[in-house]
């Protein structure tokens, strides 16, 4: 907690403000005694507790100022299924405790394919599945429905006391200055009688920045956050898409501010496009590739993040395991969740 003191003159300009306010007071006072029927008496204040009194005061404020620093971020960890691949839904719940979540995000073909595993269970099976390991529902993503096609998938998280659906955005690619502002706007628009069935079901549409998209860049992210009339209407921050450039990505976390719903640790490394080794596939996990998360964790402690925090990373192809075996999936989550608790100790 670091103390301001203040100079020996401060503290004497204080001390000295003090007791002119209490020299005022006992004027007052004393003028009570004479125009008042019932006046101030002796028991009531009389110089030695006004003097008394001066100096506790005046001792208080000459005391050091102590600012409180802001709260140490304690991420909320989801567990995104995907990284167990096509594995049963029932296998995957007991891992949600491992990895330090408390909740399951998931996901539905190619990536993964528990969002199907739901259908095929039933709503009442899977609420129950989930209840027995005390883990909630936190995301379900759905980038195949899109932002224009969730309105029965809300009613269904609403259901199942789910809060958030990530999705991409939708428009023109590739725009810039004011075209990629009207763009963002125009979007916005559309996505109003989404929204509203959003605050009906208490339900946040999070908008991944994703490649080769509308909210693709920096500035999209900027209008999406500046233009929106919806506190329903958040963001899902992908680094991996971003420019692996850590000053950009901590400045643009405090821009963005409170519209960050679902954080990332997610970084490019070497890409998830192209089958390659696993060594140099892992890349895009916290820790293993070059991105340092340390200034973007800062930036979420600066803005008090409450969102989820998701150590995720894709495979190639889509929907295998990022290890062959749902203990080594784990063991690499928990590497990544490691290597983030020391950057948060030096924040």
């Amino acid at each position: 907690m670091p103390c301001a003191t203040g100079s020996a003159s401060e503290k004497s300009i204080r001390s000295s403000l003090v007791i002119q306010h209490w020299q005022s007071q006992w004027h007052t006072f004393s003028l009570s005694d004479k125009e008042h029927p019932v006046p101030f008496t002796r028991t009531q204040i009389d110089r030695r507790k006004f003097l008394a009194a001066s100096a506790v005061t005046a001792a208080s404020l000459a005391t050091p100022t102590c600012v409180l620093a802001a709260p140490k971020l304690k991420p909320k960890y989801i567990l995104g299924s995907c990284m167990y691949g096509y594995t049963s839904v029932d296998e995957i719940v007991p891992e949600v405790a491992k990895v330090g979540a408390t909740a399951l995000d998931i996901w539905p073909k190619v990536h993964g394919n528990q969002r199907e595993q739901l259908d095929e269970l039933g709503e009442e099976k899977f609420a129950a599945l989930l209840k027995q390991r005390n883990v909630d529902l936190g995301c379900i993503t759905q980038y195949k429905l899109g932002p224009f096609g969730l309105q029965n998938e809300m009613r269904l998280a609403q259901r199942l006391g789910c809060r958030m659906i990530v999705c991409g955005g939708s428009g023109p690619k590739n725009l810039k200055g004011k075209e990629l502002k009207a763009a963002v706007g125009m979007f916005i628009e559309k996505l109003k009688p989404h929204l509203a069935v959003a605050e009906e079901t208490g339900v946040t549409i999070a908008i991944e920045n994703h490649g080769n998209n509308l909210i693709d860049s920096p500035d999209s992210l900027k209008w999406l956050a500046e233009l929106s009339t919806s506190k329903k209407l958040g963001i899902a921050f992908a680094p991996y898409h971003l420019e692996q450039d850590e000053k950009l990505q901590s400045d643009l976390i405090r821009t963005l501010g409170s519209s960050i719903a679902m954080f990332y640790a997610w970084q490019h490394g070497m890409g998830c496009h192209v089958k390659l080794p696993k060594e140099q596939e892992l890349l895009q996990m916290p820790g293993r590739g070059d991105l340092d998360f340390v200034p973007l964790f800062a930036a979420l402690q600066e803005i008090n993040y409450q969102g989820w925090t998701e150590i995720f990373m894709h495979p190639v192809p889509r929907g295998i395991p990022i290890h062959e075996t749902t203990a080594e999936v784990t063991a690499e989550i928990n590497r990544s969740r490691e290597y983030i608790a020391k950057c948060l100790s030096t924040i």
